[in-house]
């Protein structure tokens, strides 16, 4: 117990406790510097210190990266919500229930088109914190929306990846989406649409093995962990030690995985300018100067 405990009166004690948020102070995962929580939503969830990028919710990146934070939402189809039944230590049906009501979206993906620095655009952000951005049938059919309104729309198509993988709840039907989303990023590829891919961290297992890895270009966030299975079991697999900062985004970036690895504030100007270069189109505004590709 500490000197409050010790010392001073209970009325005083409840008294320097009251009204302190528990996510006050934010800690750096990479320098354990410590952020004030406002000062990181300011800019844009990235530590100012060491520019670690962390986790920021769907509605945040949209606010950043539509002009003015204007933008509309589009439905995403509903799906069965328990096709196998499933049960561990607790319900599916309670599980996606439970992620419903934390982060007030239906699933893990968020649809939205706009107005990116002038150009329109369809944009699907992958939610890590709803049941770790995991691929089910409801993912699958919101990824296909998307793609299915920029074809019509004729419109690029953006969309920011973060997943663990294939959501084994619901077996096949999830597996099933990879060939499904694959489908439509070759229809959009046929109508000449841009398709551009932002991954951020983490994207493994089957999304990083279907649409992930299937864009014009691939835009990683610094850090960020891009692969197919976790590093530990490549290394009890092939039996050798993996080379350092294997699977992150500037290791990919220098191995010609990732086109580019660009700062979260910079991804607006960074995709405004890759969207005149694959549309023909002039730009409506100045944008900043792309890094340099690998």
């Amino acid at each position: 117990m500490n000197w409050i405990s010790n010392v001073m009166p209970p009325r005083i004690r409840s008294f320097l406790r009251r009204d302190t948020p528990e996510n006050l102070w934010i800690k750096c995962p990479d320098s354990g510097e410590l952020v004030f929580h406002k000062d990181l939503e300011a800019n844009l969830f990235v530590i100012p210190g060491s520019g670690y990028h962390m986790y920021i919710a769907p509605k945040a990146r949209l606010d950043a990266l539509f002009d003015g934070g204007v933008y509309e939402l589009l439905p995403t189809p509903e799906v069965p919500l328990d096709p196998l039944k499933f049960r561990d230590v607790k319900r599916y049906t309670d599980r996606i229930k439970e992620y419903r009501q934390k982060t007030g979206a239906a699933d893990t993906i968020k649809l939205a088109t706009g107005k990116l620095q002038g150009f329109d655009v369809v944009a699907a952000v992958q939610d890590f914190g709803f049941l770790g951005g995991s691929l089910g049938m409801a993912a699958g059919e919101a990824i296909i929306t998307g793609m299915q309104q920029a074809l019509d729309r004729q419109v690029p198509f953006i969309i920011f990846t973060a997943s663990g993988g294939a959501r084994m709840q619901e077996g096949m039907f999830s597996l099933m989406q990879m060939p499904r989303t694959t489908l439509m990023v070759q229809a959009l590829r046929e109508a000449k649409i841009p398709y551009l891919v932002v991954l951020t961290h983490p994207t493994t297992g089957g999304v990083t093995a279907s649409y992930a890895m299937l864009g014009d270009i691939h835009i990683a966030e610094p850090g960020a962990v891009i692969g197919f299975a976790g590093a530990r079991v490549i290394e009890q697999t092939i039996h050798e030690h993996l080379p350092e900062g294997f699977q992150r985004a500037e290791y990919l970036q220098a191995h010609g995985m990732v086109d580019m690895v660009v700062r979260r504030h910079d991804l607006p100007s960074v995709l405004a300018r890759l969207c005149a270069l694959l549309t023909g189109a002039p730009r409506p505004s100045p944008v900043l100067a792309l890094p340099a590709i690998a």
